[in-house]
């Protein structure tokens, strides 16, 4: 197990008029380190239940060298790691991104790119179900894909409503063959029911959904499509249900690429008026990545406001995260490259209908984590965690708890 490591930094005011001061100091704790045998390059999205325990993939390590699922319990003395489920490459899967999300019932359902069957190279990936009987955990398949109509190397993280119906993205394959949407059903009796509910034809509906999960809202699922669309650049889409388990693809907003934004990998953010917030990897004014919110029109597409464009110099650029809000209303998310080289933790105020941002964090490696691939998670307590794919003690990746 590894020790404790705390990284306390002070802050960098990083404000659009490019001045930077100090602030207020907020801390940033690496509560795990990764070694191999426990799983490395822990590129995920967190989950955490009401107990505070987190639960997170990575995408490598293990007992077999193809991944795990972890779970990380709070103790007076520190955070206990235990692996839950160790990954073998074969039928079961390997290489799980994204991490994993609870059901009601306390079941993890996660996806892995590689492994299971079809005719892709090293299998076509899975999704699968984790469920916890008297404190054993046992991993089933619930659908292996093909490389064909359903798609293949599923590499976002899951949407379980509460009916605990499955949805998700594939970034390949397809009808077009380049991804799918798709929805998997409880058994009513008999096996789970896999079904594409949209391929992504690489026009106006994009293609190459997002790595981050969907959030289904009213009813309705909202997700990104990294690339496709008019411009090439990505789109933001609504998928509503329609009769006998059909659904309605819509295109709300398509990315115009720089100085908009472009190439949408993070999930969606939806706040209490019904706004949609969320980053780029590219584009905004400097072509290194952006944050956008997207308002809802009484007819039509959305609207979209660019609220922030990342700079060169001890900011971040290039955001593959979600975002995250804090009581105040402020924004937080994380940028997987720049700041002192290793990404960054950043924070948007809103200030008189304007955003200023601020980078809360820089990461600098070992011991400190290093390359936030994920935005955060906030707990039922408000405590913020997050995970990096480098940095820790081993350099094999971190957990940490961000305290504003």
């Amino acid at each position: 197990m590894n020790a404790l490591t705390q990284v306390k930094r002070a802050t960098l005011v990083f404000v659009i008029a490019l001045s930077v001061t100090m602030a207020a100091a907020t801390t940033t704790d690496v509560i795990f380190s990764f070694e191999e045998d426990e799983g490395e390059y822990a590129d995920t999205d967190l989950e955490t239940d009401s107990a505070g325990n987190i639960y997170g993939t990575t995408v490598l390590g293990g007992d077999f060298g193809s991944g795990t699922v972890f779970q990380l319990t709070p103790t007076p003395n520190g955070w206990v790691h235990t692996v839950l489920y160790s990954f073998t490459g074969g039928v079961d899967g390997g290489e799980p991104y994204k991490g994993v999300t609870l059901d009601r019932d306390g079941n993890l359902y996660g996806t892995a790119v590689t492994g299971g069957s079809g005719n892709c190279e090293g299998g076509c990936g899975v999704i699968y179900k984790l469920t916890n009987r008297k404190g054993t955990w046992t991993q089933k398949v619930v659908h292996a894909f093909t490389g064909g109509d359903d798609g293949s190397g599923p590499g976002s993280r899951v949407t379980v409503d509460r009916a605990g119906n499955v949805y998700g993205m594939a970034p390949t394959g397809g009808a077009y063959g380049l991804g799918t949407i798709y929805r998997i059903r409880p058994p009513s009796s008999g096996a789970l029911t896999f079904k594409v509910i949209h391929a992504f034809t690489g026009g106006v509906d994009g293609s190459s959904g997002s790595a981050g999960r969907m959030v289904l809202r009213d009813g309705r699922l909202y997700g990104a499509a990294t690339t496709g669309g008019s411009n090439g650049s990505g789109v933001v889409f609504e998928l509503t249900p329609k009769a006998l388990g059909e659904w309605n693809f819509k295109t709300i907003y398509t990315f115009q690429g720089q100085p908009d934004g472009s190439f949408p990998y993070g999930a969606l953010l939806f706040d209490p008026s019904g706004n949609i917030y969320g980053t780029t990897y590219y584009g905004g004014a400097n072509g290194i990545g952006a944050v956008y919110k997207l308002s809802p029109q009484p007819v039509g597409e959305w609207t979209e406001d660019l609220i922030y464009s990342f700079q060169q110099g001890p900011d971040g650029n290039s955001p593959i995260s979600n975002l995250v809000f804090d009581k105040a209303g402020n924004l937080y998310g994380t940028t997987s490259e720049g700041g002192l080289g290793s990404g960054t933790i950043f924070k948007l105020s809103p200030v008189g209908g304007n955003w200023t941002e601020t980078v809360v964090h820089a990461f600098e490696g070992p011991p400190d984590g290093g390359f936030a691939y994920n935005g955060m998670v906030v707990d039922v307590f408000g405590n913020f965690y997050g995970a990096t794919v480098h940095g820790g003690e081993n350099n094999d990746g971190a957990v940490y708890k961000f305290t504003p």
